[in-house]
């Protein structure tokens, strides 16, 4: 299965981008291609709404986006890994996910799995309440076959990140 895997934490060494790795070695063990792209260091520019792209074509924008959104519709699964920033996806991640506008037709059609892997700071079920619902709302509304959720709470930085999330991270890639 090809998968693409978008992580949108500025913290190359982070705990977001630590536990993709997990995913990624559990995934390509069982024989899985998976790309990993770096949102946070891409060139996306925000959706304008001009309603250019019919909501099925290349957005106006010339960045990133539209190659990314390609590489997306060329895969069977999708990975969304971003640290909960006051109680929701980075905005380095938020930008990607907005400009799927663009091929929202396509996008919903495919019928991808996907998955989402997410650190927050605090060890309690508040923080991770709302980004979990705010990803199930986006998997249901993109037909997207949700293949698992790795809510990593208590992890700030890597030193701290109970070893129970890499396990987790790591099943998830040979499981997706």
């Amino acid at each position: 299965m090809k998968i693409v895997v978008l992580t949108g934490s500025p913290h190359k060494k982070g705990t977001s981008n630590t536990l993709v790795q997990e995913f990624v070695k559990g995934a390509t063990e069982t024989g899985h291609e998976v790309e990993v792209i770096d949102i946070a260091k891409s060139n996306i520019h925000p959706c304008l709404g001009c309603e250019a792209c019919g909501m099925n074509g290349n957005c106006v924008q010339k960045d990133d986006g539209n190659e990314i959104l390609s590489k997306i519709l060329n895969s069977e699964a999708i990975v969304f890994a971003t640290p909960v920033y006051y109680f929701g996806m980075s905005s380095q991640l938020k930008i990607i996910i907005d400009r799927f506008y663009a091929r929202n037709g396509a996008i919903t059609n495919k019928h991808l799995k996907a998955a989402l892997i997410t650190t927050a700071w605090n060890n309690d079920n508040v923080v991770m309440s709302a980004i979990e619902k705010h990803f199930q709302i986006i998997f249901d509304y993109l037909n997207f076959e949700n293949r698992g959720m790795v809510l990593a709470k208590g992890s700030g930085y890597v030193e701290m990140m109970p070893d129970e999330y890499y396990k987790q991270a790591y099943e998830l890639g040979k499981n997706i």
